[in-house]
């Protein structure tokens, strides 16, 4: 039996995790008949079926479930080799891939990164502006700005600050309704939700806001269009202090209720932080960062965002166990 090559065991695991060939091959870069005759040589190579075509769905079989995490230890090996290898270039120069909630990419970056371009004119950055966490691991960003510890040896993070958000709404709304400051005043009032699921809103409880499903009055995962709904004066929503101070347009509301407190934690690969260039631009965020990067005033456009918060501020998912954002 011959050993799959890195390209068959890359089209398994992208298939695996996207749970479909034609965005297995989008996320690669390959065309659909591609990735399926490489997924189609591991299979003959192993003698198994790894998936089940149901429709447009590739779903894993139960040999498919056994051989995952053994194919992501080798996948995993094999990205640690890349990696570093990549670590001894001493070159400021090249692509580095940043990833960040959509406010913060939006908010708290642009003014970094143009201070990044005078310094490092061939670095060039690779923003991934989403809301969801991002794998390190397998280099879908080379930096990540997230809100809790790493927990997974082979990442190394420097915790930057503690950072706050307050509860918002446009001064339009405060003219309608007034200024609630109490959680009682609150339960009176709509908010924009989050998800629908009830994540946000088990979050909001545990935070000392006993609302019900009636207190909202629409729902946006991503952060830009939440923030917006704020502005618009669809209800009441949360925002970091120093990115809700940039907007005249709206009045900090509930202000008995305690401000969210989070911290702002920078992550990289260990190997990558020995690249020059990974070195240069994570010491630079870490400088803007730790001291507040100035945040700029930006329309809610064209900037996307992913999965449910746990941390609504900043939008930013925390799975249980996961340290990756």
């Amino acid at each position: 039996m011959n050993r799959p090559d890195w390209n068959q065991l890359k089209a398994f695991l992208e298939t695996a995790e996207t749970g479909s060939l034609s965005a297995a091959a989008r996320k690669l870069g390959l065309t659909q008949p591609t990735l399926s005759r490489q997924v189609a040589s591991i299979e003959q190579q192993l003698g198994v079926t790894l998936f089940e075509r149901i429709g447009k769905a590739m779903v894993l079989t139960s040999t498919g479930h056994t051989l995952l995490e053994h194919m992501r230890v080798m996948g995993a090996a094999a990205e640690d080799l890349r990696m570093a290898a990549a670590g001894h270039s001493q070159a400021v120069d090249g692509v580095v891939c940043v990833s960040a909630s959509a406010t913060v990419a939006a908010y708290l970056l642009p003014g970094v990164l143009q201070q990044l371009r005078l310094q490092a004119p061939g670095v060039v950055i690779d923003l991934v502006t989403s809301d969801a966490l991002s794998d390190l691991r397998r280099r879908q960003a080379d930096i990540a700005i997230r809100h809790l510890r790493p927990d997974q040896a082979d990442l190394i993070g420097r915790k930057l600050r503690d950072a706050e958000a307050g509860f918002y709404a446009s001064r339009e709304w405060v003219g309608r309704n007034g200024h609630p400051r109490t959680v009682q005043e609150a339960l009176r009032h709509d908010f924009v939700g989050v998800d629908r699921s009830g994540h946000y809103l088990e979050y909001l409880r545990q935070h000392g806001l006993p609302l019900e499903t009636a207190n909202f009055s629409c729902y946006a995962e991503n952060t830009l269009s939440n923030w917006s709904l704020v502005r618009s004066g669809l209800g009441i929503g949360p925002m970091m202090v120093e990115i809700a101070a940039t907007a005249s347009d709206v009045v900090r509301v509930l202000d008995e209720v305690p401000c969210i407190r989070f911290p702002i934690w920078l992550v990289t690969h260990r190997e990558l932080r020995t690249a020059r260039r990974i070195r240069v631009v994570f010491d630079m965020l870490a400088e803007a960062l730790s001291a507040g990067a100035a945040p700029t005033d930006t329309a809610a456009q064209g900037v996307q965002g992913a999965r449910r918060p746990v941390a609504p501020h900043l939008g930013q998912a925390h799975p249980a166990g996961h340290a990756d954002g």
